[in-house]
C-alpha cells in the first residue's frame, strides 16, 4: 500500500471513530424530584444536585409543565428568610452543589396541571462550561408527595 493511502486509510478511521463517539456531559444530575401540589397550586420547586466535572454555571431551566420556570435562592436577612430568582447559579468543578429546600432550588410557576406523586416533570437545564460553551440537560424528574421528606437516608 502506498503511504499516502495509507495515510488516509488511518485518517479517515480515526474520524469515523470520533464522529461515533457519544458527546460526554460536563454536568450530571443525581436525585432530581418535584414536589407534589394541590388542586388550586400554581408553584412548587424541583431539586437535584448538579456536579459539573470542569465547572460552569446553571443559566436557566425550562419545562412543558410551567409557564415560567426560575432559579431561585433562599437566604437568612436579618431574622426573615427570603426567597428570590438569580441570574444564574455557579457550578464549582467537581462539586456537588444541592438544590433543595430552604437552600437554592427551582421554581416552577404557573403550573399548566396539578403534580401527584407519580407524575414525572420533563426539565431542561442549560448550562455554561467554564470555556463558555452551553450544555442542554434533559431531566425526568419524579413527583413526590406535597408532604414526603426531600430525602431518604440510609
Amino acid at each position: 500500500m502506498n503511504p499516502l493511502n495509507a495515510a488516509q486509510t488511518i485518517a479517515s478511521a480515526v474520524l469515523a471513530v470520533t464522529i461515533a463517539l457519544p458527546a460526554v456531559a460536563q454536568t450530571s444530575v443525581q436525585q432530581a424530584w418535584v414536589r407534589g401540589t394541590v388542586a388550586e397550586q400554581k408553584a412548587t420547586g424541583a431539586f437535584m444536585k448538579l456536579t459539573s466535572t470542569q465547572g460552569g454555571k446553571l443559566l436557566s431551566v425550562s419545562s412543558p409543565a410551567a409557564g415560567v420556570v426560575e432559579i431561585h435562592e433562599m437566604k437568612m436577612e436579618g431574622n426573615t428568610m427570603k426567597m428570590a430568582a438569580i441570574a444564574a447559579l455557579n457550578l464549582p468543578a467537581g462539586q456537588a452543589v444541592e438544590l433543595k429546600p430552604g437552600g437554592y432550588h427551582v421554581m416552577l410557576m404557573d403550573l399548566k396541571a396539578p403534580l401527584k406523586a407519580g407524575d414525572s416533570v420533563a426539565l431542561t437545564l442549560v448550562i455554561e462550561g467554564k470555556d463558555g460553551k452551553k450544555e442542554t440537560v434533559a431531566v425526568k424528574a419524579p413527583v413526590k408527595a406535597l408532604g414526603a421528606p426531600a430525602e431518604h437516608k440510609h
